[in-house]
């Protein structure tokens, strides 16, 4: 069976910037197969750097993805979009986090692509994408799927992504419910991935970032099971860590009918420099 893998090395090409505002976090993260799957196809990372330089340019990059496709193909999907986002996005030369980010994800899209369309077993596959960017004072998200990107802000929670998916679409368009959309058998159609379309178009968007902001990542296997009082109530009244572990097993309590991933975000400090 051929194999495709492909090598990133972040080149010393990333723009130099002035670090304007040093952000102090806390992280926490969690992830598991879930109470009915039989492999993991869900897949997170971060990268905080060390060094002043590339905080000041690229900031801190916080990542969540949910494959699909079966037979493992999911899980190479999300393993490839996690390696690639994150190496391309460092070492791309634009100024604009954003224009970077966005290549980025353009990057992983083709490389999935053309993975699936090399290796038989690996046809169809592809992945959400929601990735929470800390950069000097700014808070930047790019997204694909129906993964999302949560904001506690003065004890109210915000869904701050819109879920790429066909029974959103129809509430949007006031053919459907809420509470219709969240039983509809097309609830999980996704109208938006990585790796199967050629152009992808994520959305990309920042806003300013506040101490004591709380953000949270995750899959849908969270958010199938777990409401946004419970989200909100741990994001609160936990530390990022425990409150990772308490979601994902609120989830498989509630059924656990997929992988479920959580990565938690607070933000300790934002302290200009003068």
């Amino acid at each position: 069976m051929q194999e495709i893998t492909a090598e990133f090395e972040v080149q010393d090409i990333a723009p130099k910037a002035e670090l304007t505002v040093r952000t102090a976090v806390t992280v926490g993260g969690k992830t598991d197969m879930g109470r009915v799957r039989e492999n993991n196809e869900d897949k997170y990372e971060f990268y905080i750097p060390e060094s002043d330089d590339e905080l000041a340019s690229r900031g801190m990059i916080f990542i969540v993805c949910d494959g699909m496709g079966g037979h493992e193909a999911g899980q190479h999907a999300s393993e490839l979009t996690v390696k690639t986002f994150i190496d391309v996005y460092r070492g791309h030369p634009s100024a604009s986090a954003e224009d970077a980010a966005t290549a980025a994800a353009n990057a992983a899209n083709r490389f999935v692509l053309d993975v699936s369309r090399a290796i038989p077993s690996r046809k169809g596959m592809g992945t959400t994408l929601t990735v929470l960017i800390l950069l000097q004072g700014q808070a930047i998200c790019v997204h694909a799927g129906d993964s999302r990107l949560y904001r506690l802000r003065g004890g109210e929670l915000t869904q701050m992504t819109r879920d790429h998916t066909w029974v959103e679409d129809i509430v949007e368009s006031g053919m459907l419910s809420r509470e219709e959309a969240e039983v509809h058998q097309y609830r999980h159609v996704i109208t938006k991935a990585v790796g199967t379309a050629e152009a992808l178009e994520p959305n990309v968007f920042s806003e300013a970032a506040e101490t004591g902001d709380v953000y949270m990542l995750c899959s849908d296997g969270i958010t199938n099971h777990v409401g946004d009082e419970e989200i909100s109530s741990e994001m609160a009244n936990e530390g990022p860590s425990a409150a990772s572990w308490n979601l994902v097993n609120r989830a498989l309590t509630g059924g656990g009918s997929d992988n479920a991933t959580v990565i938690v975000v607070r933000v300790d400090e934002l302290q200009p420099i003068s």
